[in-house]
């Protein structure tokens, strides 16, 4: 018998939109402690056009090992695109885009919950909407979902408004439920474009589209540093080619101008922190610092890290808390951590949205941020008798000390786990007891259909 006396009952949280196949496929980390401690019972992964192929041997592995929660995967547009095209800036012949589309059907057939796409990401930024739309098509046909980020959050390239138009026309042209992932206003052009984003996305629905989104409750993004200022055209081909660009005279002239652009677009050399760093003395050290200290101009330095560590990941300071509010009251605008390794967002979204905006901003009352980490996830990803208490469902069960619940992980210290949730079920197994990890890895793979 559990003393819940003082608890509140809440349906296990779903996370639509994180980055954690790997902790998932990792003896140590498959647990999904980070997850567990604010009460997420259910993940997804394979987000932003990046999933493991096959995805049915994903699926198996972690039925065959046992993990923590309950994980669903998107297939990837960008790595079905991969696997047929490379990386190169090309587009595919009928022939291959017969196979791509081969690809998701067999993805589906498999388990996705399906499609994803990473439009601002080399190589999925080189697809066409047609190509998109082509692969759309398949996923829908098997009752998937589109699940997007879009191919611009802030003025690099087509504007965020043009993004979020493409967004819609791929589900009104395939009918698919299109989901805008960690929806935001990136960027001081677009700071306060969330009240024309909203419009655009209500207009939508009320013709009959359904759109829906999910949002991180940050400030701040974490992403790959070379994706936020090398332009796309100097990846063509992969880092190779990238490098060789670099050491190119006349083609340097033009990437600095355009690094130089992109970087006022994210706020500045100052607003890019380096994170998940090789050399641990560059972790933390913003773009700017890393320029004083090599006594290079800030593009020249963007080259040079990207030279020694191409798979730099970085944290952009880039976001206005106008827009985040904006985002957060809608209610087809639900949780989502985007959460993986070195942003406080794996450790604390949930616990963040919450404790934070709920309890202490008091910009929402508390059933309605619970309703927007389960149920409401639960029905736009299709999950079968999953988000709510309900004879029949799945016991996937959090109880809560809401006055404890909070985040913990800060920028500085981003690995922090959350406080407060003191039991949590998964599948009726009691994964937490009394705030610790009772060892059980009671999480399914599951399966669209």
């Amino acid at each position: 018998m559990l003393d819940a006396k003082g608890l509140i009952l809440a349906p296990g949280f779903i996370d639509p939109h994180t980055h954690l196949e790997r902790d998932l496929s990792d003896p140590e980390y498959r647990s999904n402690l980070a997850c567990l401690m604010q009460g997420v019972t259910t993940v997804f992964t394979g987000n932003d056009g990046n999933s493991p192929l096959p995805i049915g041997r994903k699926l198996e592995e972690w039925e065959r090992n046992g993990i923590g929660t309950n994980a669903g995967l998107f297939v990837g547009h960008g790595a079905v695109r991969r696997v047929v095209l490379g990386l190169e800036a090309k587009q595919p012949t009928v022939e291959d885009l017969e196979e791509m589309k081969a690809l998701v059907a067999k993805s589906m057939e498999e388990g996705a919950y399906g499609l994803s796409t990473g439009l601002f990401y080399a190589p999925g930024s080189y697809a066409k909407e047609e190509e998109v739309v082509a692969l759309a098509k398949v996923a829908a046909s098997y009752g998937g979902l589109y699940d997007s980020h879009i191919r611009d959050e802030s003025s690099y390239t087509i504007g965020l408004l043009a993004s979020i138009e493409e967004a819609i026309n791929i589900g009104r042209k395939t009918g698919i439920p299109v989901h805008v992932s960690h929806i935001k206003a990136l960027g001081t052009d677009v700071w306060r474009k969330s009240k024309e984003v909203i419009a655009l996305i209500e207009s939508a629905q009320n013709e009959g589209i359904n759109i829906t989104a999910n949002q991180y409750p940050y400030l701040a993004s974490k992403t790959s540093f070379r994706a936020t200022v090398i332009p796309r055209w100097a990846e063509d081909g992969g880092n190779d080619a990238m490098l060789e660009r670099f050491e190119n005279v006349e083609v340097r002239k033009r990437l600095i101008q355009e690094i130089t652009e992109n970087i006022r677009i994210r706020g500045g050399a100052e607003a890019l922190v380096f994170s998940e760093t090789e050399n641990p003395d560059y972790d933390g050290m913003s773009l700017r610092k890393f320029a004083e200290i090599r006594r290079l101009s800030q593009a020249e330095a963007a080259m040079a890290i990207l030279s020694e560590e191409p798979n730099l990941g970085v944290i952009s300071f880039n976001m206005v808390e106008e827009d985040l509010k904006n985002f957060m009251l809608k209610d087809w605008v639900v949780t989502g951590s985007d959460g993986g390794s070195g942003h406080p967002r794996k450790y604390g979204s949930f616990a963040r949205k919450i404790g934070h905006y709920t309890k202490k901003e008091k910009w929402m009352d508390l059933s309605f941020a619970i309703h927007q980490s389960t149920a409401r996830t639960a029905r736009i990803l299709g999950l079968d008798r999953r988000g709510l208490i309900k004879e029949g469902y799945f016991a996937d069960l959090v109880l809560i000390d809401i006055e404890r619940y909070t985040d913990k992980a800060t920028f500085d210290a981003p690995y922090e786990l959350a406080e407060g949730v003191e039991y949590v079920f998964v599948n009726g197994q009691l994964a937490l007891e009394d705030g610790e990890f009772t060892g059980k890895l009671s999480g399914k793979a599951l399966r669209l259909n």
